[in-house]
């Protein structure tokens, strides 16, 4: 097209006036841009006003206006159009299902829907994210085309099928595993879902299988506990002060209540704190309100425990805590400024290094460095909790050297002497954690060289606690043990007070003390 300016004169009395210009669109052909009866060109739209268009119309009007020209096609073809399908019988009719026989086969015959067509359905609308069928189509829909959605729809956000006989697990596996985004699900009217395979899309908010017949409902009344209100309220980015106070309010109410269940650990409870009570200590761990982060410390130090007088712990739940991530949460805790928290992330850790998988994952997250660290603290609370964790991991083998090197020995003997009129606990911690270095040749040197013979010959002498003598007596005596290979045999003997500690330990009333020697 060419563009001409017109100077338009028109006779004013006597006078010619000459009006203003205005350039008229003018077609290559002579023509301009409205044929002679007035009507518009419509093929010189713009492809993004074609588009809006087509996002006006209904299936069947799409699909029709696609049909008029080679360039609509392609325009109608577009992912954006495309991205939702409602084909159930109120939405879409006969006819409406003909106009989109080009895109699925045998679509027409609404109730003949089979595998074949619903995949092809799902194979040309890669980017749909909603699709709902039902409830008198899907009599002929199997397995095979929900693993067909899965597979070619990956954004797919919204799935809801009716009469479905059997959806097997692998087809709600294959949603689980293609489908990330999926968090509205329906399977009405079915014969029979897995239920159990249900628990394996995360990503689910929504779920409803009314109709279905075969649920047994004990076995799925975990699938709404994968959702974390607490965290999706803290990450929301609509803020909302009344829901804000609300929330701090259940966190608060939530943390206490935990913790004197966990307290008073009430029989019958394994599934809760199996299933809900770990991940939900652990959600609240990552409030901002430190009170309600020191409560689910210390919650689940003491949830784990079982026998606090032989230190045995349910080896389930502490390993629930590690797969829902616990332990990165429980020593970033630790590194928090305010001691209380410190203290209960310490007490928690070392309650948890009890088992042997835990307390090697404590260890691969540079754990040993913190307890360490933790060990030198000023506050006496937070010491005790460090040598605790110390004394728990230097019961493998594996970890001496890592504590050794990360300065643990000495935090150890220094706390001896920091705190040697303090009380039992930190004492008897840091014997025991002593008395297992100890046993090791290349530690035994280092409880040597920092002064752990002189320390724990003190606590022998001079200190009446059954606990600490125990762990004191065993620690001598491990360090003794090594004999000719190296010098701490002869470092016993040469320290003074030593043999006579050890005299009146064999004298000791209490068995374990002399059991140790």
């Amino acid at each position: 097209m060419s563009r001409r300016l017109r100077r338009k004169v028109v006779k004013k009395g006597k006078e010619k006036v000459v009006l203003p210009s205005y350039p008229e669109i003018e077609n290559d052909d002579g023509g301009l841009g409205f044929e002679n009866k007035g009507f518009a060109n419509w093929t010189s739209l713009p492809d993004d006003t074609v588009i809006q268009l087509f996002s006006c119309l209904n299936y069947r009007d799409r699909a029709n206006l696609a049909s008029t020209c080679r360039t609509w096609r392609l325009l109608g073809a577009s992912p954006c159009l495309w991205n939702s399908l409602d084909l159930r019988a109120h939405r879409c009719d006969s006819a409406a299902a003909a106009s989109l026989a080009s895109r699925g086969m045998n679509l027409q015959k609404l109730r003949k829907i089979n595998d074949a067509t619903l995949s092809v359905i799902a194979a040309r609308h890669e980017q749909l994210e909603s699709l709902q069928l039902g409830p008198d189509f899907c009599e002929k829909i199997t397995t095979d085309a929900i693993k067909a959605i899965a597979v070619c729809c990956p954004k797919l956000n919204k799935l809801r099928l009716s009469g479905v006989k059997d959806v097997h697990g692998d087809a709600i596996d294959a949603l689980a595993k293609h489908c990330r985004n999926l968090t509205d699900l329906g399977f009405m009217d079915c014969l029979k879902v897995e239920e159990l395979a249900l628990g394996n899309i995360l990503s689910l908010r929504f779920l409803s299988v009314a109709g279905t017949t075969n649920l047994k409902w004990g076995l799925i009344s975990h699938l709404g506990n994968k959702r974390d209100v607490f965290f999706e309220w803290r990450n929301g980015k609509n803020k909302d002060k009344n829901l804000d106070m609300i929330m701090n309010w259940l966190e608060w109410a939530l943390s206490h209540t935990l913790l004197r269940i966990a307290e008073s650990n009430p029989q019958g409870l394994d599934t809760f704190w199996l299933k809900q009570g770990a991940a939900l200590l652990l959600s609240l761990m990552q409030s901002s309100q430190e009170d309600v982060q020191e409560k689910a410390a210390t919650a689940l130090a003491t949830f784990v425990v079982i026998d606090d007088e032989n230190a045995s712990i349910d080896c389930g739940r502490a390993e629930a805590v590690m797969r829902d991530g616990g332990i990165r949460l429980l020593l970033n805790l630790a590194r928090s400024w305010r001691e209380g928290l410190q203290s209960e992330a310490a007490k928690a850790i070392a309650n948890l290094s009890v088992n042997a998988n835990v307390a090697k994952a404590v260890a691969d997250e540079g754990g040993i460095n913190i307890l360490s660290s933790l060990a030198r603290s000023m506050n006496r609370s937070v010491a005790e909790e460090a040598a605790g964790g110390l004394w728990n991991l230097s019961v493998g083998e594996e970890h001496k050297g890592a504590i050794a090197e990360a300065g643990g020995v000495k935090s150890l003997v220094d706390l001896i002497f920091k705190w040697s009129a303090g009380g039992d606990g930190v004492l008897e911690r840091a014997a025991g954690a002593l008395a297992n270095l100890a046993a090791d040749d290349k530690c035994s040197m280092e409880v040597a060289l920092a002064g752990g013979v002189h320390a724990l010959v003190m606590l022998a002498r001079n200190c009446k606690f059954e606990g600490v003598q125990e762990q004191a007596a065993r620690a001598l005596a491990n360090l003794a043990a090594h004999g000719d290979s190296n010098s701490n045999n002869a470092a016993v003997g040469q320290e003074a007070g030593a043999l006579e500690a050890l005299v009146l330990l064999t004298k000791s009333p209490h068995e374990g003390v002399r059991w140790n020697l």
